[in-house]
């Protein structure tokens, strides 16, 4: 029985320390993306990227009293995952907001670089032309309060922006919220969320990428935007009531949008964005931007850790007759 109950407590530690490591990568394990996205400012659209600009936010909780750090794993543009156009000539900024303002201007929040997108305080920033390669590179340290504090999204939120300054290479990359400066330490209870994701999909055939939309009380509908999806498979939305919704898809260099409805028992929940990859003849090196917005327009962020869990449809009992 002793040896019986420390199995069952190791597996509990070990269920508890994932989700904390996956709470800090950025992509996420459970999302199965292999690398975030950013073309140069000359960039192809049809490419799939369709602002040249990716903003993501870090939450620390209130607990956390160290410093934390900001990893970027292969921030330049000229390594063998980054997707090269003629030869390599592409620089990207990267930059680390807080402050005031830093998540809850509006302008923060959208799924396009306009207005003031960069508000709050500048904390550091560093541009990449073919430095770090198949590197990390650190930015910090910064005290937790030098984000800005929000009770909405469980903590102090930082912002972090990568921006394509120059040239048409796709700079892929990874992030990592960390409590060390030369490895990856996770930050126990935090969290990272984006409101348009830009990213690479896996070449093989039949793999499932993810991304986990929250659905507050207040949500009525949603409406997705997928962009330069190559008619490269299926789009579909899990949630907790439903196995299936499919998604308008996109094609080459242009938007597929559909709304679709909440029902009352999918609200305070997240929903599962399923990107299945075409079996037959999927496409290479495929990039897409996805958002959605609720009935009102707003952006509606997508958790690298899923609110609530991963949505698991309740199973439908079928009842026959004895013969």
């Amino acid at each position: 029985m002793i040896n019986y109950m420390k199995l069952i407590y190791s597996v509990f530690i070990i269920l508890i320390t994932s989700n904390i490591v996956m709470a800090q990568s950025v992509p996420a394990p459970e999302e199965n993306i292999p690398y975030l996205v950013t073309f140069g400012a000359n960039g192809d659209k049809s490419w799939g990227d369709d602002d040249f600009c990716q903003i993501f936010f870090f939450v620390v909780p209130k607990t956390q009293k160290s410093s934390v750090y900001f990893r970027v794993y292969d921030p330049g543009t000229g390594s063998s995952i980054d997707e090269k156009k003629g030869e390599f000539n592409t620089k990207t900024k990267f930059a680390v907001f807080g402050g005031t303002g830093c998540i809850t201007n509006k302008d923060a929040r959208g799924t396009d670089p306009k207005g003031k997108w960069y508000s709050g305080n500048i904390l550091s920033h560093k541009i990449f032309g073919n430095e770090y390669v198949d590197d990390w590179y650190t930015f910090g340290p910064f005290n937790p309060t030098s984000g800005e504090y929000s009770k909405k999204y469980g903590g102090y939120v930082f912002k972090v922006s990568a921006r394509g300054i120059s040239g048409d290479d796709g700079n892929l990359y990874k992030y990592f919220m960390s409590t060390s400066s030369s490895s990856n330490v996770p930050v126990e209870g935090g969290n990272a969320f984006t409101f348009e994701y830009t990213f690479r999909l896996n070449d093989k055939p039949g793999e499932v990428s993810h991304v986990y939309p929250y659905i507050d009380s207040n949500v009525v509908s949603v409406k997705q935007g997928n962009f330069d999806w190559d008619n490269d498979g299926d789009l579909k939305i899990i949630t907790n009531t439903r196995l299936s919704i499919p998604l308008q898809k996109s094609g080459d260099g242009d938007w597929g949008r559909s709304e679709h409805k909440v029902v009352e028992a999918e609200k305070e929940s997240t929903f599962d964005v399923q990107f299945h990859k075409n079996k037959a003849a999927p496409a290479k090196n495929n990039n897409i931007s996805f958002y959605i917005t609720n009935q009102y327009g707003e952006s509606m962020p997508f958790y690298t850790v899923p609110i609530g869990g991963i949505p698991k449809p309740k199973s439908v009992i079928r009842i026959t007759k004895k013969k």
